[in-house]
């Protein structure tokens, strides 16, 4: 919701409504023709109360030189369109999908976090044709391994009708609510939450109808074992793991990528941080996705 200097809002349309996307359109960038045909490099949020690709944008405009950059809000999200429905785990293999075919020729690779990269996950199993290669932060589908988030007692209690919208409004969709969530849920040190970010995770937990996509997250509807997928992949990959991420512990982060030592190339954990290493240190995570990048595509990184 507040993109980087330099980067314009572009849309395309999706199976379920609008998608909003952001790309590098004028100054401080030297854009010229043959910007046009940089690889793509695709930048996915998670999900969480107020998320969007303001995520990653303290990330993307490092790599404008090298790619096309696109960083979508994704549906539900942002400025992304927010059908009233509650949201099941194909909604997003399915949009994810239809991006990547409408705006990315060739195969694009993608930097996605949390449990949209066990979505990503999922969508290169079945369409390995549209994925260059995988930077996955904290990939995990919160039920991994036969844990099942949505038989805890805060999934149910979400559930509930009416209570639901209450919680989600006098819980999370205010300044408190969204300093209290990146607080215990993303950021290992709180000093690093400054206003802009709450800000930002605010004017996008407060766009009509943005409660439906987080209280479906919440919910548990959109949670999956991501163990039960992960032999099947065979994009080039490397996992990131904040190693004080709230939701999934490092450890259960390196039973996963053991399960496809093929594929999995990269497992590095990040000290001190939690869930998105990308906003709370994003000059280490660069530096990190640079290492990354030199692994999975030696022929063609700079």
């Amino acid at each position: 919701m507040f993109e980087p200097n330099g980067f314009g809002q572009r849309s395309m349309v999706t199976s379920l409504g609008r998608m909003v996307y952001y790309t590098a359109e004028g100054s401080p960038w030297n854009l010229n023709e043959v910007s046009a045909t940089l690889p793509p490099l695709v930048f996915l949020h998670g999900f969480g109360g107020g998320s969007s690709a303001y995520e990653w944008s303290k990330v993307y405009p490092a790599f404008v030189d090298e790619y096309r950059i696109l960083a979508p809000d994704l549906i539900g999200w942002g400025r992304s369109e927010h059908p009233a429905k509650t949201y099941k785990i194909e909604d997003y293999l399915t949009t994810i999908t239809e991006f990547l075919e409408q705006t990315c020729s060739p195969p694009a690779t993608v930097i996605a976090s949390s449990l949209t990269a066990a979505f990503t996950i999922r969508v290169a199993i079945q369409r390995p044709d549209l994925f260059k290669s995988l930077i996955l932060v904290t990939p995990s589908g919160l039920s991994d391994f036969g844990e099942n988030y949505g038989r805890t007692l805060f999934s149910q209690i979400v559930k509930t009708p009416i209570l639901d919208r209450i919680l989600y409004f006098t819980g999370i969709a205010n300044s408190g609510g969204i300093q209290s969530f990146l607080q215990s849920r993303q950021f290992a040190e709180p000093n690093r939450i400054y206003p802009e970010i709450v800000d930002a995770y605010l004017k996008s937990a407060q766009q009509p109808n943005a409660e439906y996509a987080a209280l479906s997250f919440v919910g548990g509807d959109l949670c999956f074992d991501l163990s039960l997928y992960m032999t099947q992949l065979i994009t080039p990959t490397a996992i990131l793991w904040g190693e004080k991420s709230a939701f999934t512990s490092p450890e259960t982060g390196q039973r996963l990528a053991n399960l496809n030592p093929t594929a999995i190339k990269v497992f590095q954990k990040i000290d001190n941080v939690g869930l998105t290493p990308h906003l709370e240190l994003p000059a280490v995570t660069i530096g990190v996705i640079r290492q990354c990048l030199k692994i999975l595509e030696p022929l063609s990184t700079p």
